[in-house]
């Protein structure tokens, strides 16, 4: 009788699938690739041209494993050679085992993780850790595979737990590591800088551009940027970084030719993305460019035996930063910060140990130096400072003043050519001393 796996047609690699789909993300020495996958049936993985997932592998048994799809998840090793292993342990030959989204299986030396949006499993997930290991000894072991690929990598967790950190260690551990490492908050400037930041001017291209500008990308060219909130993105900018993510090249403004990037993408972001896909104000062709892979960064309330260890980092620091000798931390100090909830995660933390060190006048760190209560609320901070906008800035003062020369003082219209709200505009009119200009003024 004939095996699921053997009448299962192959599945095709596709850059992008829609939301409520799963996915198969397969990833090597190296190299990475991204099957669709059906929400029902089998598919069997092996280094047989027969198998529905084909990887060419020498650790990979021509017929290793089959993993079966349904409204659970499961893998079958098939009597495969050097074993099929499920959060870290072996499957028996023969053997099904029920798998959760993120979960990771190991066929030979190749890493495979199953990953999907809106189905009867999950909405997102991150990598399940193996018995005994911590989440981010298992969010780290994925970064290591993860990091030499090309994939692009889209880092969601809460505002505070570290997400630029392993942006960085993606970097680093990448073949890119020698070239630029460039970040940038796009929820930091106004919509009518952002452009410019990202793709650059040329001289002349609008009035105060006395000089040709790289934007990030150029100028990250080789390396790796970053796109911390990269959910802040105005409409119109996602339908420009999406041309640039498929095309591989950008056009400064100003400029009449395309220039070639080589730029690994890492995004970041706290916000739902699939909620935003469905709401219409994100773009789900950009969601699925960006999201090569996701990787969850769990809170600081799930690595509370992480927190001993980061809070005797931060001590350090701040007391090296303030020229003073190194302080401790008491034993019923460091119960207390294991008992905090931590909603502002990391930063958190970090904040309110060099709160302590500034508070506390002797050499050990007591609960009362360390007063939680008093600690801002995180809800009321954001991912990263917001950059003030610059009251004198005359490049963005004169595209103002341009804009609605070109408008005939019709400030929504103004607006709209700067990628601005005219809520936003208005404020810009009032931080640069702008007359507001008359009602009955005509475009």
């Amino acid at each position: 009788m004939a095996r699921d796996w053997e009448t299962t047609l192959p599945v095709a690699h596709r850059p992008t699938a829609g939301l409520g789909t799963l996915r198969l993300i397969i990833i090597g020495e190296g190299t990475a690739t991204t099957h669709e996958l059906p929400r029902s049936g089998s598919v069997s993985i092996g280094r047989s041209e027969d198998a529905a997932i084909c990887i060419h592998d020498p650790s990979i048994s021509r017929k290793h494993a089959v993993l079966h799809l349904g409204e659970t998840l499961r893998v079958e090793d098939l009597g495969s050679a050097n074993g099929t292993y499920v959060r870290g342990n072996r499957v028996g030959a023969e053997e099904t085992v029920e798998i959760g989204l993120g979960d990771s299986i190991e066929v030979g030396t190749t890493l495979i993780l199953v990953q999907g949006w809106n189905s009867a499993h999950a909405r997102r997930s991150g990598i399940t850790p193996s018995a005994g290991e911590r989440p981010m000894e298992a969010l780290q072991r994925l970064v290591d595979r993860v990091a030499p690929s090309t994939l692009s990598v889209l880092l969601l967790g809460e505002t505070g737990v570290g997400k630029g950190y392993i942006a960085n260690e993606l970097h680093q551990r990448s073949r890119r590591a020698h070239n630029p490492f460039l970040q940038l908050n796009c929820a930091a400037l106004p919509p009518g800088l952002l452009e410019s930041e990202l793709f650059g001017y040329e001289r002349g291209a609008f009035t105060g551009a006395t000089h040709s500008k790289k934007g990030l990308f150029e100028t990250a060219d080789g390396g790796t940027v970053l796109l911390d909130e990269v959910g802040e993105l105005p409409m119109n900018m996602q339908v420009k970084l999406l041309r640039a993510l498929e095309e591989r090249e950008v056009l400064p403004l100003g400029g009449l030719k395309p220039r070639s990037i080589d730029v690994r993408f890492i995004s970041a972001t706290n916000r739902d993305l699939d909620a935003d896909v469905a709401k219409g104000t994100f773009r789900e062709d950009l969601f699925f460019r960006l999201n090569g892979i996701s990787l969850e960064v769990p809170p600081l309330r799930k690595r509370v035996t992480e927190i001993p260890g980061l809070a005797q980092k931060f001590v350090a620091e701040a007391c090296e930063k303030a020229g003073i000798e190194r302080k401790q931390l008491s034993a019923e100090t460091l119960e207390r910060l294991k008992s905090h909830r931590w909603a502002g995660n990391v930063r958190e933390l970090r904040n309110a140990m060099e709160r302590a060190v500034a508070l506390c006048a002797d050499q050990v760190i007591s609960p009362r130096d360390v007063p939680l209560d008093k600690v801002s609320p995180p809800a009321l901070r954001e991912e990263e400072p917001k950059a003030a906008v610059p009251e004198r800035d005359p490049v963005e003062r004169q595209r103002i003043i341009d804009a609605l020369e070109q408008c005939g003082g019709n400030q929504s219209r103004a607006a709209e050519s700067l990628g601005m709200s005219r809520g936003t505009f208005i404020a810009r009119l009032d931080e640069y001393n702008i007359p507001r200009p008359r009602k009955n003024r005509r475009a």
